[in-house]
């Protein structure tokens, strides 16, 4: 289908583009140079690439086991089937095909799931197949891994790198993703970490050895992402500091996730406050450097995690109910419900450190958009942040209503800075799709791909019209008009080939410690409906 959009007011970062009246023009599911077709008006309409969701948790294990959680979290959004699309349920955990429904419905056209466990990542794949409409991929957990944890005690980079590369392939995973190294696997023997430089149990590794050279090996991989991290400490009190030293360790490339749970100052919560600005100022110093805001919502969510110390506490603080999970040899995972209330000290001030940290550094090619979906709320929440970081007026709105804790141990309330519709594009758009190398998502260049957003905001309503596409376009092809899904498309799975060879001593591993033998490990390549592969260097 050849597509052409007339006059629309285009913002694409990634190519200068600020707010010019422009054509767009569509062929076989690329921008193009020219070319005739169909025609759409975008006179007096917003056009922007597909948004991009750096971090986020819609496929694998623990979304399942959210779903089987929570019956209660069923009953609240159902959505009914119509000649296009499927019925589906789920209000923070949704099923499948109605997440794809929902990211498209925004706007959104590729979405990357945080972390997914080895073992199970065939049901990880599985689930992804599922998803209709958005491209997707997956980050896999690898700071508890044995393997990885038994080569940094050796100082064998040579082995690790083998063992990354080979894992990403076998697993057809994106990135490496960190979660609390080492305190997964002292979690399996009850406790945690503290610090970066505590001993992992059983290893003579630390927190710091392991994120250091899982970087490094990164990099020399030459692999598209940064390493993904998960901080220790994260939730606690006073774990600014930790965040600090941790971006201070290491010097290769690094994206720090959901950073909010990450910028806590104080020593009791009591006396719980913000850690934002100086988190801001040293991330403001870093070249090679991205993180997400983790901004929480209001509302009733699912938390699910892959820290299972952490999921613990929450726990223990909600008395609601919980689930955990050891993985074998390789990590762990917790799913506890929870509801963030505006009068609740410790939730105000969450809240406001999100909006805080992403007002106060200075560069927004440094931060993406998320709510650690569904951790600190459900994705299509997106729209309503929008609408507090580029509106003072709306935010201060909601200050007002809240805990007082809020305006007293944060500064947001002394920020004036509002995002513009660039900084907007720039956020949910642009930085994720250069952070994670996907060279033709998240701009409108001639060649990449024809997956692009048209709004209409004439009214200044920036949730609503963030909320509701005017149109979706997807590979070339309108996925939704005014708001619906009008054509269920199949979008693709991107998975990285760093070469690689498998350590012997991992094939000598699998019949003593395994549930599944070597053979049936592997998700192959024909378990992906559309698998796109990309090569690293």
């Amino acid at each position: 289908m050849s597509l052409i959009i007339r006059k629309g007011t285009v913002y694409d970062p990634l190519n200068g583009v600020n707010g010019e009246k422009m054509d767009i023009f569509i062929e076989k599911g690329k921008v193009v140079e020219e070319t005739k077709g169909k025609e759409i008006d975008a006179s007096g309409l917003i056009v922007l690439p597909g948004g991009v969701d750096i971090h986020t948790h819609i496929a694998g294990s623990k979304v399942n086991i959210g779903r089987l959680l929570r019956p209660e979290d069923h009953r609240k959004d159902p959505v009914s089937k119509t000649k296009i699309s499927r019925s589906g349920c789920g209000y923070s955990v949704p099923t499948t095909f109605t997440t794809g429904y929902r990211y498209a419905e925004m706007g959104y056209t590729t979405a990357m799931e945080a972390a997914a466990a080895p073992l199970t990542a065939r049901h990880t794949h599985d689930e992804l197949n599922d998803i209709p409409i958005i491209d997707k991929g997956g980050y896999i957990l690898t700071g508890n891994n044995h393997f990885i944890l038994k080569y940094i005690e050796e100082k064998d980079l040579e082995k690790l790198k083998n063992f990354i590369a080979w894992l990403l392939r076998t697993t057809k995973g994106y990135a490496v993703k960190i979660v609390n190294a080492g305190g997964i696997e002292n979690w399996k023997w009850g406790g945690d970490v503290n610090s970066i430089d505590d001993k992992v149990k059983n290893y003579d590794v630390t927190p710091r050895d392991i994120m250091v050279n899982l970087a490094k090996a990164n990099d020399e991989l030459k692999l598209p992402h940064s390493v993904h991290v998960h901080t220790n400490k994260l939730g606690k009190l006073g774990n600014y500091e930790n965040t600090i030293k941790t971006i201070e360790a290491i010097k290769d490339r690094i994206h720090i996730t959901h950073i909010q749970y990450s910028s806590y100052a104080g020593d009791s919560w009591a006396n719980f406050a913000s850690g934002a600005v100086e988190v801001a100022k040293i991330i403001d110093k870093r070249t090679n450097m991205t993180c997400d805001m983790g901004q929480i919502l209001f509302d009733d969510t699912t938390t699910m995690t892959a820290d299972g110390p952490f999921q613990h506490r929450m726990y223990k603080i909600s008395k609601n109910k919980w689930f955990n999970a050891d993985v074998e040899m390789e990590t762990g995972a917790g799913v506890v419900p929870y509801t963030y209330k505006k009068k609740n000290h410790v939730n105000a001030v969450q809240w406001a450190i999100g909006l805080e940290i992403a007002l106060l550094i200075k560069d927004p090619w440094k931060i993406c958009l998320t709510t650690d979906h569904p951790n600190g709320g459900p994705f299509y929440g997106y729209p309503m942040i929008l609408s507090w970081l580029m509106n003072k007026k709306a935010r201060d709105r909601v200050l007002k209503s809240i805990h007082p804790a809020a305006s007293s141990k944060t500064s947001l309330g002394t920020l004036d800075k509002e995002f513009s519709l660039y900084e907007a594009a720039i956020i949910t758009r642009a930085t994720a799709a250069k952070a994670l190398g996907l060279k033709r998502k998240g701009n409108l260049a001639v060649g990449s791909d024809a997956d692009l957003a048209i709004y209409d905001i004439k009214e200044g309503d920036i949730e609503h019209a963030f909320s509701k596409s005017k149109y979706t376009i997807k590979g070339g092809k309108i996925v939704v008009k005014d708001g619906k899904v009008v054509q269920s498309t199949q979008g693709k799975t991107f998975w990285v080939n760093a070469g690689g060879e498998i350590p012997e001593d991992v094939k000598e591993a699998f019949p003593k410690y395994y549930t599944v033998t070597f053979e049936n490990y592997p998700v192959l390549e024909k378990c992906l409906l559309r698998g796109e592969m990309i090569e690293c260097g």
